[in-house]
């Protein structure tokens, strides 16, 4: 049956009295309603919305209305959907064809995603078919789209209950926001305000067809055991639903307030890319895991957990200042060295095996993060006529010395780092030069001055391009 294009159904609206704050829909669901929330929530220089259908009923109802043209908007963006098929069921067939006939009679553009969902051990599938789907709709997302998925009321409820059950903090207490920045766009959860029997209502009026999905009669699944309690809820607690979203919005502004505080102290604790332990120390316990967790999502890496974040901080402030702790998580660490604490990746990096490279020819990439070598003409410089045809490239491997200035002393390279402050997991990361068997220079940090032209005369110098943070 070819979906109305009436869009039936009638919402009314209060507008939340705080400033800026979206509309709220308090009975019933419409097209005019999606399109005064949107009106709210898309960012001025969106280019379009992109809806994620899955062939269920909720986001055939979101598209739907979204489609009709009889709403109105203030901003006429053009609209296309993405269905993911993560062929774990075998109604994926149902669901592709059932999203093909809604968009051809809603003369939407419809593009499917075939993704292969691999599950780690101790992952359920439900964590990993969410991560296949969102890495797939975040790589067909264009320069500022709109993601729109059709989240609701009880989704946003559920989901509260459920990062409560697993003992979560503040911020999974927010669950989801209505807007977030995301894939060089933005995503956009219009319908969190609304229940789903609106929805539902919504989709019986404008005969909107859609495909059940098997999966979400299996109570083995937690989010399915919420939906079969929620009648019951709803009986005892009348309104439970939406006072859980309340909640949620709450803490949402809490933890946004809190995140201010904390950028705020960051400011004073920042020395360069790393954070002084001693101004570390001078904040309260509480301060510091709170700070010391912002700091790390804030560089889009996924903190460890509390009672982990807890021991590093242990450890960062207590260590004896000859020591250099290093706690690792995933594939991150926090490492600590000279009054300092950086985040870094869990293994040093390492410039690999040694490698030739030909004197004053192309460059020699060193790695993925550690830049490249380039020839480049300097006075004072490295002597060509003295120079082999090809220089050998490689880490250090220990004892490694040579004379940096032409009136000082041999030194050791362990003590040249030493006395600059290089970073120890960093090391191994610095390129060493050699014709034959003898050390000429390191990167552009440190040359042998036995191996120079005499200062002012022309020579050839090593130009590290793209280095990474060595102190």
């Amino acid at each position: 049956m070819r979906a109305r294009r009436d869009c039936a159904g009638s919402a009314y609206f209060a507008r939340d009295r705080r400033a800026g704050a979206a509309p709220v829909v308090v009975m019933g669901f419409s097209a005019a309603s999606l399109r005064a929330v949107l009106d709210e929530l898309t960012p001025a220089d969106a280019t379009g919305f992109v809806v994620a259908l899955s062939g269920g009923a909720d986001s055939a109802s979101l598209l739907t209305a979204l489609a009709c043209p009889a709403a109105g908007s203030s901003r006429d963006l053009p609209v296309r959907a993405l269905h993911v098929d993560h062929g774990l069921q075998a109604s994926a067939s149902d669901f592709r064809r059932g999203c093909e006939r809604l968009c051809r009679d809603l003369n939407i553009p419809l593009e499917v995603i075939r993704v292969d969902v691999a599950i780690d051990t101790g992952e359920s599938i439900e964590a990993a078919a969410r991560e296949a789907r969102y890495q797939a709709l975040g790589a067909r997302l264009q320069a500022r789209e709109c993601l729109l998925t059709a989240h609701h009321a009880e989704d946003q409820a559920e989901t509260v209950l459920l990062t409560l059950f697993r003992g979560t903090g503040l911020k999974g207490l927010c669950a989801m926001p209505q807007r977030r920045a995301w894939a060089g766009g933005w995503h956009l959860r219009p319908l969190l305000r609304v229940r789903r029997r609106e929805l539902r209502a919504f989709a019986a009026a404008a005969n909107v067809a859609s495909t059940l999905d098997p999966m979400n009669l299996d109570t083995r699944f937690d989010r399915v055991y919420l939906r079969e309690l929620w009648p019951q809820i709803d009986r005892r607690w009348p309104g439970a639903v939406d006072a859980v979203g309340r909640a949620a919005a709450h803490c949402a502004d809490a933890q946004s307030l809190l995140e201010q505080t904390a950028e705020r102290t960051l400011e004073r604790l920042r020395d360069g890319d790393s954070l002084s332990v001693r101004r570390l120390r001078a904040l309260s316990a509480a301060e510091r895991l709170h700070v010391l967790h912002h700091w790390i999502t804030a560089r889009a890496v996924l903190p460890p957990s509390t009672a982990r974040l807890r021991e590093a901080l242990r450890q960062i402030i207590e260590a004896d200042a000859s020591k250099l702790p290093t706690i690792t998580w995933a594939e991150h660490a926090l490492r600590r060295y000279r009054g300092r604490v950086f985040l870094t990746a869990a293994h040093a990096p390492s410039i690999g095996e040694p490698r030739a490279w030909a004197v004053a020819h192309e460059a020699i990439t060193l790695g993925e993060t550690l830049g490249r070598l380039e020839w480049s003409p300097r006075a004072g410089g490295l002597d060509v006529e003295r120079l082999p045809a090809t220089v050998g490239v490689r880490r250090r491997r220990g004892g490694e010395a040579l004379r940096p200035e032409r009136r000082g002393r041999t030194q050791t390279l362990k003590h040249l780092c030493q006395a600059w402050g290089v970073l120890p997991w960093m090391r191994d990361a610095l390129p060493l030069l050699y014709a034959g068997d003898a050390l000429i220079a390191v990167g552009d940090l440190w040359t042998d001055a036995d191996w120079c032209v005499p200062p002012g005369a022309p020579g050839m110098g090593c130009h590290w391009r793209n280095a990474p943070a060595l102190l």
